[in-house]
């Protein structure tokens, strides 16, 4: 049975080592039959909580940026993998936001 699998790349640098890893990955299960989408994380717009909770009030978060797509995406995955430069012993800024 072929699932929808989500890669959310944290890597800033467009061929470092985690961009590698997720290509692979990709190869690997789109060859399984598995349809694979791939998110750079580092060339979208998105925008950092701020805690106003306006989220809890209006069930949507205010920022205007490109998270709302990026949920969907992994609304509609049956598998997300998180792939992501070590910087300072935790993940990239990147995918934190």
């Amino acid at each position: 049975m072929s699932k929808k699998v989500l890669i959310l790349s944290g890597s800033p640098r467009k061929n470092g080592n985690s961009s590698v890893l997720c290509d692979q990955f990709m190869q690997g299960a789109q060859e399984a039959g598995h349809r694979v989408e791939k998110v750079n994380v580092a060339e979208k717009r998105i925008g950092y909580c701020t805690g106003c909770g306006a989220c809890q009030g209006k069930g949507a978060c205010v920022q205007k940026d490109d998270m709302p797509e990026i949920l969907k995406q992994m609304i509609a995955a049956d598998v997300i993998v998180l792939a992501t430069p070590v910087y300072f012993y935790t993940m990239c800024a990147q995918l934190k936001t």
